[in-house]
């Protein structure tokens, strides 16, 4: 039965309640909501405090895009312009952050049971693909400034413009790295990286605003092409890093280690594999593995003890788990002994391979042996190749086998 041990295995915070209140208005004080926010924020949570954090993304950006685009309009600076245009593309990410925030609040459906949470997945992606269309704009930009070079004029309200933009940009760069962490949004962690490179982007374009002026030098095109170059190469990154949950991501190593741990704590369990986690969306999850059981094992007892596991990750860990019993042979001194022969023969072909689900039937004429086998992708032979050379060896030791090999790919990880 489930007992208070399992309850300890892993934080007892749960992520969904049906009569869960929603969280009070947040501070002010951008500083406040930070420390606000919980451990472990439920979905609602999450949402509350995304939408404040873009629209101070919003109003941050649209006072900047004002101040910046008076000045570089006034002192003829394409940097600088390009700098604001910069700006208020962060605002529109800012918005489109604050609209996926609000899609992915909306509740399952019919036609989509497993919710909305995705949106904001989506939005992160459109975040990163502005990011690197800002960048092409400032190459393209830059790159006409430096086959026509204009005059342009440098005065200390240009100066001081530049200076408080990059005092801005570099509070927001640490707001949205510290909320984004805390609500594991990629939209936000985005936004923070985005706001990151402005601080770059600002800094460089006020050293060659000084070196241009006192030297002589116009360096405008060139500091705005390079600048450029980067927030490209980061607007890419963006994209590469926000696309992987969209397109089914594994789960980390430490969420694999937790999950096993949680499983392997009840009784009669003696491991866990086939893994599976899909995501849709944070707070969002769900989840099946396999669990294996003494194949003793009462079948009503076993039946319950995976239903207070599932229960257990329902309430706790905030995602729908569902679980296979696979009953194990423990007590057959020949099956033992050709399942650890079977294991330490997969180690010399490949140590990431791994075997589960062993089972012999013996016949008149020869036994069939029976197994999955867990091939991690990156192994360097075909499924097919893999089955006949394990067979062989399988048929050398025991001469009277018939292999039935299935392969299994990791999902998770190979030790899952």
């Amino acid at each position: 039965m489930y007992t208070e041990r399992h309850r300890a295995v892993a934080e007892p915070t749960a992520r969904f309640s049906c009569n869960e209140r929603r969280p009070p208005v947040p501070s002010v004080l951008p500083s406040q909501v930070i420390r606000e926010i919980p451990q472990d924020p439920t979905p609602q949570q999450r949402t509350h405090y995304g939408n404040y954090a873009s629209i101070v993304g919003i109003i941050c950006n649209v006072a900047l895009a004002l101040g910046k685009g008076i000045v570089g309009l006034a002192s003829g600076y394409v940097s600088i312009i390009a700098d604001a245009i910069n700006n208020l593309s962060d605002a529109t990410s800012s918005i489109i952050s604050l609209i996926g925030f609000k899609l992915a609040d909306r509740p399952a459906d019919t036609g989509h049971p497993f919710g909305h949470g995705r949106f904001e997945y989506l939005a992160g992606l459109v975040v990163a693909v502005i990011v690197a269309a800002a960048g092409i704009e400032l190459i393209i930009s830059s790159g006409r400034r430096i086959l026509n070079p204009e005059e342009t004029d440098f005065n200390l309200v240009l100066v001081f413009m530049l200076l408080a933009s990059i005092a801005v940009k570099f509070w927001m760069q640490y707001f949205y790295k510290r909320i984004g962490t805390k609500l594991n949004s990629e939209p936000l962690k985005a936004t923070g990286v985005d706001s990151r490179n402005d601080v770059i982007t600002t800094a460089a374009v006020l050293l060659s605003a000084v070196i241009s002026y006192f030297y002589h030098i116009d360096l405008d095109g060139i500091c705005g092409l390079a600048v450029g170059i980067f927030v490209l190469y980061s607007g890419i990154s963006l994209v590469r890093d926000t696309v992987s949950p969209l397109l089914g991501r594994a789960p980390s190593q430490e969420e694999v280690d937790h999950i096993r741990k949680v499983i392997t704590s009840y009784p009669n369990v003696i491991g866990m594999h086939d893994l599976m986690i899909h995501d849709y969306g944070p707070g969002r999850q769900f989840g099946s593995a396999h669990v294996e059981m003494p194949s003793t094992i009462n079948i009503m007892e076993g039946h319950d003890t995976l239903d207070n596991i599932e229960q257990y990750f329902r309430e706790h860990e905030g995602f729908v788990m569902t679980l296979h019993l696979d009953p194990i042979v423990i007590n057959d001194p020949a099956v033992n002994e050709l399942r650890a022969w079977i294991n330490d023969t997969l180690k010399t072909i490949n140590p990431r391979l791994s075997m589960h689900d062993l089972r012999t039937v013996p016949g008149p004429t020869h036994t069939n042996v029976i197994f999955d086998i867990v091939k991690p992708y990156d192994v360097d032979m075909s499924d097919e190749e893999l089955k006949v050379l394990i067979s062989k060896k399988i048929v050398e030791h025991k001469p009277d086998a018939v292999c039935k090999i299935t392969v299994d790919h990791a999902y998770a990880s190979v030790a899952a």
